[in-house]
């Protein structure tokens, strides 16, 4: 018996190291770094009123939460890189309704995972995930600046005094956040473009298949699992993204006291790696065949801007906050990552697909409810998310729950929840939580009635009467009316 937990407790800290080692080698480098040099350079070189000019606190609210929906929906990333900008434009001054918006709708609708669900789940299924998501992101949004109107006009005070006298963002500080950007999209859009191999190499080094073939054995590699194993290019990217923290820790951490050798190194070392991570890479057994496709040389040509940026367009103050700044939201962001992915590739373990027939295979309240729940402990990145819904659907899921499930997966991940409540506090957090599985369920029993043969009709009133009920909620809570009323009153 005693073998017999020891084995099992085995088996599940295997997963989880086997879930994190995939994750860090696939998803952290063309995602999540870039994400982290955006939020920092956003913090750093932005002027507050920028920000605050469309998603402030007191930007009139018909442009501050379309503005927000269309900066997620424009952006359109994974919910691991949208915390790092989320973080960063709150920290600078974003209203706590706007951000909320934000961070809901960025990877609800991120174009890539919307298109692939068309095509293998159906294209009325990727509308409805649009729609919705836009429509209860904004929602989500104002109940939260609703409810949380005192502590976010607190947080606005402080951003006001944190970022006085930041008024001015000159042309190379803007270019140099739109490389960030650039580099960002090369590194993750599938255009044919981008994965097109321009030109190919064959290098003569044996045993590279072995050590694959090994990796795959360690960490299994199995799509309808949404297991992606380590490859042997992802193997050498953790080690350098061990090599990066470490130069970072002695270069940057300490760079208020003065730039350093190693804060050069550390800076050098992400653009190689970032270089590595976007090559073709197959191993054979003659050796590895090296594809330079046009993501590679789009990310070849963003490195080198930027390079030359930092070292001719910045300020040595700008350079020295916008690295300060990214490295802050990584020493804030990445632990709590490392640790909520790890946990959920524990869980994933112990949850079997297979009973998803039985709880949510009906468009029901606690179906809608039990596809949020599998939102939260079976996260799988953008992407890896709908062969997942496809093997749910033919594991018997109703399409309502399988809705409320792919609105809630990026939404509320474990490390997605872990990550916000370290940014916005526990409480702000876990409200956020409880509305979105709310609005998640809502939104899969919206679906599931139309599948089941509502008219669209009845549906659209649903959602335009659930909408009304949100306006009219803020309407008479809004503090602008109640001193309004006051004054008539008088």
């Amino acid at each position: 018996m005693f073998t017999t937990i020891i084995d099992f407790v085995a088996h599940l800290l295997g997963s989880g190291l086997g879930n994190l080692a995939a994750y860090l080698a696939a998803h952290v480098l063309l995602c999540l770094l870039p994400a982290f040099y955006i939020a920092g350079a956003m913090t750093a070189l932005i002027p507050k009123e920028t920000i605050t000019r469309y998603l402030g606190r007191n930007t009139p609210k018909i442009i501050s939460y379309p503005a927000a929906a269309a900066a997620g929906f424009l952006l359109a990333v994974c919910s691991c890189t949208v915390i790092p900008l989320f973080a960063g434009i709150y920290k600078k001054g974003a209203g706590l309704g706007p951000a909320i918006t934000f961070l809901f709708v960025a990877p609800a609708v991120n174009i890539l995972a919307l298109s692939y669900t068309g095509t293998v789940i159906g294209m009325d299924l990727a509308i409805a995930r649009l729609v919705l998501s836009i429509a209860f992101g904004i929602g989500v949004g104002v109940i939260m600046a609703m409810i949380f109107r005192k502590a976010d006009a607190e947080h606005d005070k402080v951003t006001d005094a944190m970022f006085e006298g930041h008024a001015a963002m000159h042309r190379s500080a803007l270019i140099f956040l739109l490389v960030l950007v650039f580099l960002l999209l090369a590194g993750t859009f599938q255009t044919d473009l981008l994965k097109t191999t321009y030109v190919s190499l064959d290098i003569p080094i044996n045993g590279v298949d072995h050590i694959q073939n090994w990796l795959f054995e360690l960490v299994p590699f199995d799509p309808s699992r949404g297991e992606e194993g380590v490859t042997a290019q992802g193997a050498v990217l953790i080690l350098m993204l061990i090599l990066i923290g470490l130069a970072s820790w002695k270069g940057i951490e300490p760079i208020f006291e003065g730039f350093n050798s190693w804060t050069w190194i550390s800076t050098a070392l992400v653009g190689f790696t970032l270089m590595i991570a976007a090559l073709g890479v197959v191993p054979n057994p003659e050796g590895i065949t090296l594809s330079l496709t046009g993501k590679f040389f789009g990310v070849f040509i963003s490195i080198l801007a930027l390079g030359w940026l930092l070292k001719y367009g910045l300020t040595e103050d700008e350079t020295r906050n916008f690295l300060w700044e990214s490295w802050r939201f990584v020493k804030q962001i990445f632990p709590l990552l490392v640790v909520g992915v790890f946990v959920v590739g524990m869980i994933r373990e112990i949850i079997q697909p297979e009973w998803i027939q039985t709880l949510a295979g009906s468009n029901t309240i606690f179906g809608n409810f039990i596809g949020v729940v599998f939102g939260v402990f079976m996260y799988f990145p953008t992407l890896v998310e709908v062969p997942i819904a496809q093997m749910f659907l033919s594991l018997g899921m109703h399409r309502g729950p399988l809705l409320a499930y792919l609105i809630s997966d990026p939404e509320l991940s474990l490390q997605s929840i872990l990550i916000t409540a370290s940014i916005i506090g526990r409480l702000k957090a876990w409200v956020y939580v409880a509305w979105v599985s709310l609005f998640s369920t809502l939104a899969g029993l919206l679906y599931g009635a139309w599948v089941d043969g509502i008219g669209l009709e009845i549906v659209a009133l649903y959602l335009l009467g659930i909408l009304a009920l949100l306006y009219a909620a803020f309407w008479v809570f809004n503090p602008r009316n109640e001193s309004k009323a006051v004054t008539t009153h008088s």
